[in-house]
């Protein structure tokens, strides 16, 4: 076998065990795994976590992750803890403890510490009978069969293990709080994305002639016209005064089609959506981002504190074509 079979047969040897260390995980989670998203959804701290070496490494990403996805959290190194940096920790936080082997000694010996202030204590430890395990309220096991090192000595599987625990209580932390991709992006202000969203509805709303308007009253003939023209997939139905009394969409028309009636024999005011959900032009595109995705709409007229229409937001003009869906939970 030339070398670089042999090397390519290597790799997949590592990827099949540390995702057989990962899979292995699946049938060990109990009550303690609930018990411990449940606390952190219900506290009014942050997520303490604290490990040594490559754990801690694994540490700070989870602590990446939990504060992007809506979840306060912070890394405390053991060591520094112990030289001052515990005055970080209140009783209304949740201490996570990261170690493989659970007999990591600059971890446990910070344990009673933590444990006098008043803060829980979780375990995520590949050995449920350490000390680690026993000086804490829930254990967390992410314990793995062997390491994808041939020597057995560097962590691999076992981080691997960790870091994928660490995203499971994420990922339950998320669906726990209903955190949306809006919320996400506002923690991710760069790039032209974040830009967009920092700015006001009215910076990026259409107007003038590229809002489609049709005035109440208007044969649905009308309506459909200037749908079909202005590409937005909705009209809005105003008086005469240019104040906003409706929305026809592109899905009205499907469901009024779909029960077989004659829409080209009746008005707009039989079929529209009166007095629909509008902002005002300095309404952060955050906030518009966060309406479309609750109700699932694209599009959004913006009016004055009046009631008169000044424009029009299509989520195209938030995230870009292409750039969204919605999260299906609703």
């Amino acid at each position: 076998m030339d070398i670089k079979n042999s090397l390519i047969d290597q790799a997949k040897e590592v990827l099949e065990i540390e995702a057989e260390g990962i899979t292995h995980l699946i049938d060990r989670l109990d009550e303690n795994f609930s018990q411990l998203v449940e606390l952190i959804f219900k506290s009014k701290g942050r997520v303490i976590i604290g490990g040594i070496g490559k754990s801690g490494i694994v540490g700070q990403k989870i602590v990446a992750t939990l504060n992007s996805t809506g979840t306060r959290a912070i890394f405390l190194h053991p060591v520094e803890a112990m030289h001052g940096d515990l005055g970080l920790v209140c009783k209304d936080d949740i201490f996570l403890a990261l170690s493989n082997s659970g007999e990591t000694d600059e971890l446990n010996t910070l344990l009673p510490s933590i444990r006098n202030i008043g803060c829980p204590v979780a375990a995520l430890t590949g050995n449920a009978d350490s000390t680690l395990a026993e000086c804490s309220d829930m254990v967390i096991y992410v314990g793995v069969e062997r390491e994808a090192c041939p020597l057995g000595l560097a962590p691999t599987a076992s981080t691997t293990a960790l870091l994928a625990m660490g995203d499971a209580i994420a990922v339950a932390l998320i669906n726990r709080r209903d955190f949306k991709s809006s919320e996400f992006k506002m923690f991710h202000p760069g790039g032209s994305l974040g830009q967009r969203l920092s700015r006001q509805v009215g910076d990026i709303m259409l107007s003038g002639d590229a809002v489609p308007l049709v005035p109440d009253g208007s044969e649905m003939d009308a309506v459909v016209t200037v749908i079909n023209d202005v590409g937005l997939g909705a009209a809005l139905i105003v008086k005469d005064d240019g104040f906003l009394v409706g929305i026809v969409t592109d899905g009205d028309i499907r469901r009024f089609l779909a029960e077989r009636k004659d829409i080209f024999t009746c008005r707009v005011d039989e079929l529209m959506t009166k007095n629909p959900r509008a902002l005002s032009p300095e309404t952060p595109a955050y906030d518009a981002l966060y309406l479309m995705e609750d109700v699932e709409i694209t599009v959004l007229p913006i009016t004055d504190d009046a009631g008169k229409v000044k424009g029009i937001l299509h989520l195209h003009d938030i995230l870009g074509k292409g750039a969204f869906k919605f999260n299906g939970t609703r």
